[in-house]
């Protein structure tokens, strides 16, 4: 991982690409669109391990996090948008995760450049409101075959990489944001965004294309990767718990709503500034719990478990992402006894 400054010109593009290799489970391809040769997610999560193998017991990617509980305070405004029980004015459990784009859960924060968070908001009706969201504002490539092909390419070297963004230029657009945008030393100072879009119904029927972000109320402090790195291999985590410990934290859940036109299928294009937003709620965590005992070990944040007034749309990658978070989800449960828990807390079904 490139150490530059966030002054810093954008790093080599076969350094970023291998950096978003890493996080290939996340936005992986397996719903067999890659004929004539079918790619499983057998294969796909195979992939993804490092040299060394994969850590059992592990999630095969964002292998690297820690829980969280809190709560969604909702304001009531989503309820123009959508029926979901969640959007009505109240207040709503959560857990969550917050973690690392990377194979390894032993990595050092100062190698991974995407962030992420894991969110389920269950409300009482029963339904069940799950998503995955990462910090970068647009996805690498447009199609889950652009990154397919990433995967393919990143390890070949420049040249791959040069021959790559010629067929995908969309990549520039990741790239310069991976190069040049500000590291923060606290998770509490990032945004997450969900990048893909999808549908929300109201109670009326209307149906509107949306995109969700979450906007943390702590001011980003700019940091070096390499000042970040002297904090020590698992900062972020005893920061976030110490912040967490002194004060709850909180991010604002912003939905941006899109108009007619406006791509849905193309994670690497952001939607025209201007599009109408809606401050639906209010993300508050008010607990840290190291993983190994936490309620967010065992869950998959699979984006399509979604409540009634939220539906997938025309992009195919959580669909993809959805079975290879099966697939991961397997392989580590059945690797248990290589990542004991350590209080002998109960396990937690998908």
């Amino acid at each position: 991982m490139s150490r530059s400054s966030p002054r810093s010109p954008v790093m080599p593009l076969a350094v970023i690409a291998l950096v978003l290799a890493g996080s290939a489970a996340a936005f992986a391809y397996t719903a067999g669109w890659l004929s004539p040769e079918r790619l499983t997610p057998t294969r796909l999560v195979a992939a993804l391990a490092p040299p060394g193998g994969p850590a059992p017991g592990h999630r095969r990617n964002h292998a690297k996090g820690v829980c969280f509980t809190g709560e969604f305070q909702s304001n009531g405004n989503g309820a123009s948008l959508s029926k979901a029980q969640a959007f009505t004015a109240g207040t709503w459990p959560v857990l969550g995760r917050l973690n690392l784009a990377t194979p390894n859960p032993n990595a050092a924060d100062a190698t991974v450049r995407v962030r992420g968070m894991g969110l389920q908001i269950a409300t009482p009706d029963g339904d069940v409101w799950r998503s995955a969201m990462i910090d970068p504002p647009v996805f690498a490539v447009s199609t889950p075959q652009a990154f397919y092909d990433l995967l393919q390419s990143a390890p070949k070297g420049a040249e791959a990489m040069k021959a790559f963004i010629g067929r995908h230029p969309e990549f520039t657009a990741f790239a310069g944001w991976a190069g040049s945008a500000p590291w923060t030393s606290s998770y509490a100072e990032d945004p997450f965004n969900s990048l893909n879009a999808f549908l929300f119904t109201d109670a009326g029927g209307t149906t509107r294309a949306v995109r969700w972000s979450l906007r943390p109320a702590a001011t980003p402090v700019p940091i070096a990767p390499d000042e970040l790195a002297k904090r020590g291999p698992n900062y972020l985590e005893q920061e976030i718990a110490s912040r967490v410990a002194a004060a709850p934290q909180r991010w604002t859940m912003v939905v941006t709503v899109a108009e007619p036109g406006d791509v849905t299928a193309d994670p690497s294009k952001a939607w025209p500034a201007g599009r109408g937003t809606v401050e639906v709620g209010t993300l508050v965590v008010n607990k840290i719990i190291a993983e190994p005992d936490g309620p967010c070990r065992d869950i998959n944040f699979d984006p399509t478990v979604l409540p009634r007034g939220i539906s997938v749309s025309d992009d195919p990658f959580p669909a993809a992402r959805s079975s290879a978070y099966a697939r991961s989800y397997d392989l580590r449960t059945s690797e248990a006894k290589d990542y004991p828990r350590t209080a002998g807390a109960g396990s937690n079904k998908p």
